[in-house]
């Protein structure tokens, strides 16, 4: 399966004023990494003048983890582990799908490398696929994925 820009979104000038997070509440399968971002307080961050890359997991990408993950991450006392796995799926830069699938690895703003891999016309990022591609925002731009990247220590 080849990814696809998401229809109403790439190339639409009303969403390329809105930043990352923005775009994110949008597109009404990011409820849970938008809640994550809010409660791990990098919701300014990713509103900020960027460029970011964002590999953005959809509630169905979180819905795989183990029952409870989710709430357990979400606690104010696991702030840390949770900034930790956001910034695993943030690049700095504008990374578009056709140079993204030209690369080998993408480093990350938590400090870790992401594999990427194209086969097929479709990029991978670790053991996620690349469902929606080239999101655009006014700071960046989002690849929706259908798994959620932990990063080495979680």
């Amino acid at each position: 399966m080849a990814f696809v820009a998401v229809p109403a979104m790439a190339g639409d000038k009303h969403h390329q004023k809105k930043d990352i997070v923005s775009t994110a509440m949008s597109t009404g399968q990011h409820a849970t990494l938008v809640a994550a971002i809010q409660a791990a307080e990098l919701d300014e961050t990713l509103r900020g003048s960027g460029p970011y890359t964002v590999f953005a997991p959809t509630d169905a990408a979180f819905e795989k983890l183990p029952p409870g993950a989710v709430d357990d991450l979400l606690k104010p006392e696991n702030r840390d582990k949770l900034r930790a796995l956001l910034l695993h799926h943030v690049v700095a830069g504008k990374v578009m799908s056709a140079q993204a699938m030209t690369m080998d690895s993408a480093n990350t703003l938590h400090g870790t490398s992401l594999p990427l891999s194209a086969r097929g016309g479709t990029l991978y990022v670790a053991d996620a696929t690349v469902t929606g591609a080239d999101v655009y925002s006014s700071n960046g731009v989002i690849h929706v994925v259908d798994t959620v990247l932990m990063p080495p220590e979680i």
